[in-house]
């Protein structure tokens, strides 16, 4: 019930790491030490400022969040309880999440996972203890994930404020400058405000499956939950694009990150092509799908149905991807945005409205929607990474320009009026 509005707050605090972890790769890899542990204390100080005063806003308005998402009765007052306890744990999480970005940012991804696994585990153990154990209910899984987090953000402050450490964070030498807290602004605001939008998109398209009924509804869980596992490589391949293209553009080797994104775009794609082509054999993806249907057939043929189109084309992700790193290891993260936003928004959207009522495709429109927006969020980031965008200064850079866009946006649209045309075709045609 209060998950949308927990990751709406999440995302902006996602923002913000991600912002830091693009700024102290740049400094990083220019050798620019002085600069990258001034950028961590201020990305520091941007947080936690964030974070305490949005936990303040949450827990004061939380009859009103509740209220507005009209729950009422048994299940409003336990959505209040469970959200003033859990809006808590934002500053221990935002903590979290710098120490991860800092770390990230020198290339350094096995702590952070460590530290994050370390969490996941004491909310596995305090969550039946407390919720059956103790008998506290929807309280006790509050308390637990809130004190999961507390002894994660405990150690990360302690690295983070370690001065042996080649970047550390002095709290009480932290100076705030305008120019640092634009650029923070210009790259963090892009992904927090995108993150945002896109949770109140995926409620849209949710309330799309619904109508087709519980199997649908199952079917696209299911769907999603294979293509996550499957294209797990792919997004952490894209993660770490993003450090390798911070640390090599600090360093003026532009040619070099081209190169690192060139490689990392080619070993995504492959690996999901071949995966995804595999998968999209019934026969295959039918057993996987069945271990959760647990037997219903409807479930499992919709859901195979499903999986089959999503993995025949999962290919794309390895472009998006790999090309979103190269964009938010430069710093680019508006381009990132816009095209996430129109993926969604856009494409996703105006595809179920088109397959649903032009094609009378009904829970297909929402398979063939998916794929689709991901293929033309692909092609829209490519063509982007085509048009040099990547290659400015976003330290320096005041403003893009404007016909960029206007070239990336009327050749999406072009693919796409291209796909539904064949599209409509194709099904004129099978219905011979």
């Amino acid at each position: 019930m209060v998950a949308p509005v927990q990751n709406v707050i999440l995302q902006f605090g996602q923002g913000i790491s991600l912002a830091g972890s693009v700024l102290i790769s740049q400094f990083f890899g220019a050798k620019d030490d002085e600069n990258a542990r001034d950028m961590a204390g201020r990305v520091f100080a941007c947080a936690m400022i964030f974070s305490l005063g949005a936990a303040f806003l949450c827990f004061i308005s939380t009859s009103a969040i509740v209220g507005w998402l009209g729950a009422e009765g048994t299940v409003g007052s336990s959505a209040k309880t469970y959200l003033r306890i859990i809006v808590l744990d934002m500053p221990f999480l935002f903590m979290i999440n710098l120490y991860s970005a800092v770390n990230q940012a020198q290339g350094d991804t096995v702590k952070p996972m460590f530290l994050n696994l370390l969490g996941i585990v004491l909310n596995m153990i305090m969550d039946p203890f407390l919720m059956f154990g103790l008998n506290l209910g929807i309280t006790g899984a509050a308390l637990a994930t809130l004190s999961a987090k507390i002894p994660g953000a405990v150690i990360a402050f302690i690295s983070l404020a370690d001065k042996k450490k080649l970047i550390y964070i002095d709290i009480f030498n932290i100076h705030i400058k305008a120019d640092m807290l634009k650029t923070i602004i210009k790259v963090g605001l892009p992904m927090a405000l995108g993150g945002s939008t896109m949770q109140f998109g995926f409620l849209l398209i949710a309330k799309n499956v619904l109508k087709y009924g519980d199997a649908a509804t199952a079917a696209y869980g299911i769907g999603n939950r294979v293509n996550s596992i499957i294209t797990l490589p792919s997004t952490a391949v894209g993660s770490a694009v993003a450090t390798i293209v911070g640390q090599n553009i600090g360093a003026g080797k532009r040619e070099r990150a081209e190169k690192a994104y060139k490689l990392a775009c080619f070993i995504s794609v492959a690996f999901l092509f071949v995966c995804g082509m595999t998968l999209s054999r019934s026969f295959v993806n039918s057993p996987i799908v069945n271990i959760f249907a647990n037997g219903d057939e409807e479930v499992l043929a919709m859901g195979s149905e499903f999986v089959s189109i999503m993995a025949f084309w999962c290919f794309t992700n390895g472009v998006y991807n790999s090309t979103s790193g190269l964009f938010q290891g430069s710093g680019h993260t508006l381009v990132y945005m816009v095209v996430d936003a129109s993926r969604l928004w856009i494409f996703r959207l105006s595809t179920i409205w088109v397959c649903e009522n032009i094609l009378h495709m009904q829970e297909q429109s929402i398979w063939y929607a998916v794929v689709v927006s991901n293929g033309i969020g692909a092609a829209m980031l490519f063509i982007a990474y085509k048009l040099g965008i990547w290659k400015k200064d976003i330290i320096k850079q005041k403003k893009l320009k404007l016909k960029n866009y206007k070239v990336l946006i009327l050749t999406a649209f072009y693919f796409y009026g291209i796909f539904i045309y064949n599209l409509n075709i194709s099904l004129n045609f099978n219905s011979l």
